[in-house]
């Protein structure tokens, strides 16, 4: 190894072994869902995947010399930026990638434009070290149960659906989201842009590629689905159930790779001894070896990646300290024409709101005969263990008797869905956040509202509000929601009433 790379990269470990130690409790959290989520322990291999690329391009790289280039510490900032604005909202997505993006950006910086540009595809592949996906399940469900009613009425086999959730003559089956596809969708997208590198040159083969591993695991999933489906017209929902999860967990999807690859083998345009790199070309481009001259000894850069990490962490840390007062006590305001009511749902719900400071669910009714349910819970502030619109909080706790069965009606600022239990217990559900004088049903939004606060170092309190009725005979839910509201008034205004912060 040459001096110079065995310097480097002495200096590089050492900074990687800094970032994760400081970094630890994001590393924790992405390698535990990496052992125990089944969705993502594909990732346990990318850290081998990305040694083994590098060892790829290891005889070109050891003919580019490794320099030290201040520029690089641009990517470190909005690496940290992202850490900070993912702190900041209590999105663990974004404090990953800004971990992980700064493993990226320091490497950038140590190396120098030759060095990177060489490592620049296995430098990219680090992103998938990040557990993503999560938020492709309720599309997913969507797709994979209209892809498997429609194959199931080619069938001939009676059946509707509704949501998710599919009726036959042997029983009701639903596309959990377990059975969405998200973890073969994931694992294939990692595969694709893997095998796109390796295999093609051609970047029109390339997006070909990529594209075929998106949409064959989508549906192939609702292949699946039906034949569970239409084998258990036959041999019974158990039987059928059992078949299933031995096939998609060691057959059915193994084959649909195999598929992949020999449908895709002959369009294959890179041959096997052909080099990843080219390292006279990287040495010999005009745009590199102008930027590179922006160089900047190895210490000084080090300790500038340092002061980067530092701020970003004194400004997360100052910003997770605030907290906005709140009263002793919250009590729901009265609404004309409603009064409360004995709790009593045909099927316990409670909507999750851990880390909320205050609770309140009752039901309510009008001289009508329409009933609604309503939470509210509010916060002082929105961080880790104490996020409104956190995973699965809410509506749809992850935890009880209840699934999601489709989105429900729009509804202005709102967030609608409907739920179902036990099968024939319907439920509407509309979930309001209301953080300064903005009312949202958007999480994303919510989010963007509290980095705003954060950014500014500025406490306001967060109230969710989720206004929820049963399907009953005679009795819409949703027309007893709207009922409510408009007894209510304006909803932004009848929340800070509460709150007390009007």
């Amino acid at each position: 190894m040459p001096v110079a790379w065995r310097r480097t990269l002495s200096v590089l470990a050492l900074a990687w072994l800094g970032l994760i130690a400081i970094f630890h409790a994001d590393w924790l959290a992405m390698a535990d869902q990496w052992w125990n989520t089944s969705t993502y322990n594909h990732i346990l291999l990318v850290p081998v995947i990305i040694g083994w690329l590098v060892v790829q391009r290891w005889p070109q790289l050891v003919r580019i010399e490794p320099r030290s280039w201040w520029p690089g510490l641009v990517l470190a900032v909005l690496a940290a930026l992202l850490w900070v604005l993912g702190a900041f909202a209590g999105l663990n997505i974004a404090r990953q990638a800004g971990a992980v993006g700064l493993l990226i950006a320091s490497a950038v910086t140590l190396l120098g434009p030759r060095a990177s540009t060489g490592l620049a595809f296995p430098l990219c592949y680090m992103a998938f070290l990040v557990p993503f996906g999560d938020e492709l399940v309720p599309p997913l469900q969507m797709i994979t149960a209209a892809i498997t009613v429609a194959l199931v009425h080619v069938s001939a086999i009676p059946a509707v659906i509704d949501g998710v959730f599919i009726n036959t003559p042997v029983g009701l089956f639903e596309v959990a989201e377990a059975c969405s596809g998200v973890k073969f969708l994931i694992a294939m997208i990692a595969f694709g842009t893997l095998a796109a590198n390796v295999c093609f040159l051609s970047w029109r083969r390339r997006a070909a590629f990529f594209a075929t591993c998106i949409a064959v695991p989508i549906l192939a999933n609702g292949v699946r689905a039906w034949g569970t489906i239409f084998a258990a017209q036959y041999v019974g929902v158990e039987k059928a159930a059992g078949f299933d999860h031995i096939v998609y967990g060691w057959f059915f999807f193994a084959l649909v790779i195999a598929l992949v690859l020999a449908i895709s083998w002959r369009f294959f345009d890179r041959a096997i001894d052909d080099t990843m790199i080219d390292a006279d070309r990287i040495n010999g481009t005009v745009w590199i070896r102008r930027v590179e001259t922006a160089a900047l000894g190895i210490v000084p850069v080090v300790a500038l990646l340092g002061l980067v990490v530092a701020g970003s962490m004194a400004w997360a840390r100052a910003a997770d300290r605030l907290e906005a007062p709140l009263p002793d006590a919250v009590a729901f305001a009265s609404v004309p024409g409603w009064r409360q009511i004995d709790y009593a749902p045909l099927v316990d719900w409670r909507p999750r709101a851990a880390g909320a400071d205050h609770r309140l669910l009752a039901r309510f009714a009008d001289s009508d005969g329409n009933q609604v349910d309503v939470f509210l819970a509010v916060y002082s502030a929105q961080r880790e263990g104490k996020e409104a619109g956190g995973f699965g909080e809410g509506a749809l706790p992850t935890e009880g008797q209840w699934a999601w069965q489709s989105p429900g009606p729009a509804v202005a600022d709102g967030k609608s869905d409907r739920l179902l239990a036990q099968g024939r217990v319907e439920r509407l559900a509309i979930t309001w956040y209301r953080i300064g004088d903005r009312l949202t049903g958007s999480n994303s939004q919510l989010k963007l509202a509290a980095i705003g606060d954060h950014l500014r170092l500025r406490a306001r309190p967060t109230t969710m509000l989720i206004l929820s009725a049963e399907e009953r005979p005679g009795q819409s839910a949703e027309v007893a929601i709207a009922a409510f509201r408009k007894s209510v008034g304006p909803l932004g205004q009848w929340m800070d009433r509460m709150v007390l912060v009007r």
